[in-house]
């Protein structure tokens, strides 16, 4: 299965588009669409939209890997994408040691997307970004919107 076009409108809109460094919310540098600078990368000058789109897909595709391997089950496609779009945010680990994969690959899809909700604090803060993008994956989840 590939990571639709609405899959990739979601983490673009969830992840947004910064041209400069930042740090992301572990206080990782990062840049384009939360894409992680490991030594020796770095962009002095920035980088353009299109770029950080290239690097987007380069990204992901290490997500779209570990749903692939890690989920026993089908798929819809809304469920491949709020998936890829989880690991991508949260790390292959994560959905690995999870509850949620737990229940999928039982094949309790509603019990799994019910999880994908749990996923919304940075340490014990709930962060309002990270509910807004779980309520998201998991409308995806369940047919209830194209991203």
């Amino acid at each position: 299965m590939q990571f639709s076009e609405a899959g990739y409108e979601l983490l673009k809109r969830s992840e947004g588009f910064r041209s400069r460094v930042y740090m992301d919310i572990a206080g990782l540098p990062t840049i384009g669409y939360g894409h992680r600078l490991l030594h020796p990368a770095s962009f002095p000058d920035g980088i353009s939209e299109p770029d950080a789109a290239d690097i987007l897909i380069s990204d992901v595709s290490h997500a779209i890997q570990a749903v692939q391997r890690l989920v026993k089950v089908e798929l819809a496609q809304g469920q491949f994408d709020a998936l890829v779009d989880f690991v991508f945010n949260l790390g292959e680990g994560r959905l690995a040691t999870s509850t949620l994969l737990k229940k999928l690959n039982n094949r309790d899809y509603d019990g799994a997307a019910d999880e994908l909700l749990k996923w919304d604090h940075a340490g014990c803060t709930e962060v309002p970004a990270l509910t807004k993008r779980r309520e998201a994956e998991a409308a995806l989840w369940r047919g209830e919107m194209a991203a």
